[in-house]
């Protein structure tokens, strides 16, 4: 009975090793989603820590493929030492993605505030080249959350672009893509998207944040069964003389 246990045990840690590169993959993934993503959103969240959960995601995805691969042959060496260590650093890197989610909360909380600060500053900076980083800033997001101002289409009235150019008109950037010869000019509202950009730049930076969140909470789960597995292994190997036995009887064979 013993026996069986530990084989099932054993069984459920090579199949949640091949989860753990799997893992890793996904979380590396998640990891540069993330920085290429607030590349994009960088001019409206200035603070550079919110990346820190992003970088401890790629770290402990690297980290998985060395765990899986210590944790494989822990098991099939029926190592005690290996496994030891295998289930060590499962709860060293649980405690890590532990604090992944705890930082991602702490950061998504911020995100209002800090787009709310910064986005007025970067709408004031718009010059309409694209050799601005600003400037190409403002037209990619008005283009991709299909947005135009920061509450609406009007608040590009405030500008010192608008003051400038003196055309009564916001950037093509505004323009929906289904209106043809589109020119930005106030006098065709209809034109334009309706929708100011700080909401939803907020919602977009919120939404990536939860992904690093979500993808910690799942990975930590599947690392709390893989130490459970390990211990139960270890456990039963120390205290179940049959085993040993028949570990002992492979050895000299």
């Amino acid at each position: 009975m013993g026996q069986c246990g530990i084989t099932s045990s054993k069984t459920v840690l090579v199949f949640l090793n091949l989860i753990f590169w799997a893992a890793a993959g996904i979380l590396c993934y998640i990891g540069a989603y993330v920085f290429i993503t607030y590349d994009d959103y960088d001019h409206f969240f200035e603070d550079v820590y919110t990346l820190i959960p992003a970088v401890i995601i790629i770290a402990v995805g690297t980290l998985l493929f060395i765990i899986g691969l210590i944790g494989c042959c822990a098991t099939i060496r029926e190592s005690s030492c290996g496994l030891a260590t295998f289930a060590a650093i499962l709860l060293l890197v649980f405690v890590t993605e532990c604090v992944v989610v705890v930082l991602g909360y702490i950061y998504r909380a911020k995100v209002e505030d800090e787009v709310n600060h910064s986005i007025q500053k970067v709408y004031n900076e718009y010059n309409g080249t694209n050799t601005d980083a600003p400037s190409r800033a403002i037209d990619y997001v008005q283009r991709q959350l299909h947005c135009c101002g920061i509450h609406n289409y009007s608040d590009w009235r405030n500008t010192r672009w608008f003051k400038e150019s003196k055309n009564n008109s916001v950037p093509v950037s505004c323009c929906q893509p289904s209106i043809s010869n589109c020119t930005g000019t106030l006098t065709r509202p209809a034109d334009l998207y309706q929708e100011g950009c700080e909401a939803l730049v907020v919602k977009k930076l919120k939404e990536i944040m939860m992904y690093v969140i979500w993808a910690a909470l799942t990975f930590a789960s599947i690392q709390m069964l893989g130490m459970l597995c390990a211990c139960v292994v270890l456990c039963r190997r120390s205290h179940d003389p049959a085993y040993e036995l028949l570990v002992t009887t492979n050895s000299y064979a």
